[in-house]
């Protein structure tokens, strides 16, 4: 992929400057990129895409197209069409992503007060979950709510890091996920380290410290199949 991908030095950036590399009619490719794309159950980003002029160009979703190996910024109905080689800024919608990013930082921490293999996830702005194979009896939302918010009140830092296809192959133990497995074929794979707490493969956006997560609170509990057993939260605020 020729795209940059700013937010995974910086999960941070809120504006930024890019080129426009190519337009489809899925969506406006660009030499570089604050959007995150939808993928390991977080949804794509949204925001605008400011011309020179101050025209406004909506973005309502971001995606990775595997076909063109790109992400594809996906605008409003009836939207502007920027042009190829043309300059514009960039600006995701940062309160939704922020809770995002402390939705997803708040399910590594799930992942280990729950002891279980991790069936499938998804993070929308309003709520998370986690789906395990486990037996729906060893699950308390009061205890499983009580354990994550001690633990985000420790305030650990967390922390990015790389290591290679041959490392993780060597450490099946630090995949927790049966449904999707990290990306493997470049040579390296990003992992989410929160020091005493989780180390685990992820290419998501998340809070520098896990104080930062505010709280949580869990919303239910239900069984969604034969391995699935759903628990769901959202921020306490």
């Amino acid at each position: 992929m020729d795209t940059e991908l700013l937010f995974r030095d910086d999960a941070y950036l809120q504006t930024a400057s890019a080129r426009v590399t190519a337009v489809h009619a899925q969506g406006i490719e660009l030499e570089r990129t604050i959007f995150y794309p939808l993928g390991g159950g977080q949804v794509g980003d949204t925001g605008f895409l400011v011309r020179g002029s101050g025209e406004r160009v909506a973005i309502v979703d971001t995606r990775r197209d595997a076909a063109l190996d790109a992400v594809l910024h996906r605008t409003a109905a009836g939207a502007p069409s920027p042009e190829v080689g043309e300059l514009l800024t960039l600006a995701i919608d940062w309160p939704r992503r922020h809770r995002l990013m402390r939705l997803h930082t708040a399910l590594h921490l799930m992942s280990c007060v729950v002891v279980a293999p991790v069936t499938g996830g998804n993070i929308a702005p309003d709520r998370a979950r986690l789906d395990f194979d486990i037996d729906m009896n060893l699950l308390d939302a009061q205890r499983i709510e009580r354990e994550m918010n001690a633990l985000i009140g420790r305030g650990i830092d967390t922390e990015t890091v790389w290591i290679s296809d041959d490392e993780l192959a060597a450490r099946p133990d630090l995949v927790k996920t049966m449904s999707v497995q990290p990306p493997r074929g470049s040579g390296r794979v990003r992992l989410l380290r929160i020091a005493g707490i989780d180390l685990q493969p992820c290419g998501g956006t998340h809070v520098r410290n896990i104080a930062e997560i505010g709280g949580i609170r869990v919303l239910r509990i239900r069984n969604e199949g034969r391995r699935n057993r759903r628990v769901e939260i959202a921020l306490a605020d």
